[in-house]
């Protein structure tokens, strides 16, 4: 492993919201980063023929078995369709699980009837932030006018948003945060690095661009996807680690697993190992926000 640096998220600058819960209750493991669907060939299309592993159904009683013996208390359920029927199906599924705390729903941010939409959404207590996947868009998408305007809405709201992109992404994605100080953010899966070739070099200065703006956090997740997916082992994720964490520092990092999206390339318990085993030599305190404060604080939970 590289060598560590201990990171004191106390002293970090991390965006706060007013309504930071972290603070008035115990703090609970989270994963802060986990999908649920009923598989369907036409909507789940990007499952292609190399992850036959997850062409079926996952739910919630496939999950709970396994937060539980990671000694994780509660998820955040993250869309993986574009559409409002998934947002709907993620929030009854909230409404009938209580482990799940939290969804990341998908809106049309383009839409004319935004605004209605989002006051619409703001009734769900479930309902926590939003995302599009931008990462099967130009990187131009999400400065269109249209786009803006409905991520500007947001923080009205009391939404977060999701920025699910590859590194070519970064640049676009460094001038849509400079555009709203106060929006939430969270890079999902680290923007996605070249693991599996070890490219950081490029991704390491676009990511610590974007970390410098404190209402941005970062995603522990998705690097086993990114990886080799045969032959990968946890030395190979251990530079990116160490570059979100000097960049992001231990107050806007956030643990999740990308369930059951990492089942392509290991189990969960291989997945998270890893990542426990870089941030064992950090304060407990540390570990507590990475693994659950950070994503009460972000989300609201």
């Amino acid at each position: 492993m590289t060598e560590q640096r201990n990171i004191n998220g106390d002293n970090d600058t991390s965006f706060r919201s007013e309504g930071n819960r972290a603070q008035h209750r115990p703090t609970m493991r989270i994963d802060a980063h986990q999908h649920f669907w009923r598989y369907h060939p036409v909507t789940h299309d990007w499952i292609n023929a190399e992850m036959t592993a997850i062409r079926k159904d996952f739910l919630p009683a496939d999950l709970a078995p396994v937060l539980a013996r990671n000694s994780i208390e509660g998820c955040v359920a993250v869309q993986a369709d574009q559409s409002e029927q998934e947002t709907d199906f993620l929030l009854a599924l909230a409404k009938e699980n209580t482990f799940i705390k939290g969804v990341v729903g998908w809106i049309d941010l383009r839409s004319q009837d935004i605004e209605e939409r989002l006051a619409h959404y703001k009734q769900n207590r479930h309902l926590k932030g939003f995302r599009h996947i931008l990462q099967g868009e130009e990187p131009g998408f999400m400065l269109q006018p249209d786009f803006l305007k409905g991520i500007s809405l947001l923080n009205d709201h009391g939404f977060s948003y999701d920025v699910l992109i590859f590194p070519q992404h970064l640049e676009a994605a460094l001038q849509l945060v400079r555009h709203f100080p106060q929006q939430r953010f969270v890079i999902d899966h680290l923007a996605k690095p070249g693991i599996k070739d070890h490219l950081i070099d490029e991704w390491k200065k676009g990511i610590g661009a974007i970390a410098e703006h404190p209402n941005v956090y970062c995603k522990v997740s998705g690097m086993v996807t990114e990886a080799d997916w045969q032959n990968w082992k946890p030395a190979d994720l251990y530079p990116y680690l160490d570059v979100v964490t000097e960049a992001f520092g231990t107050g806007r990092l956030i643990y999740g697993s990308d369930w059951p999206v990492c089942l392509v390339a290991a189990s969960y318990d291989e997945m998270i190992a890893p990542v426990k085993e870089y941030y064992a030599s950090f304060s407990a305190s540390e570990q507590q926000k990475i693994f659950g404060a950070n994503a009460m604080d972000f989300y609201h939970l």
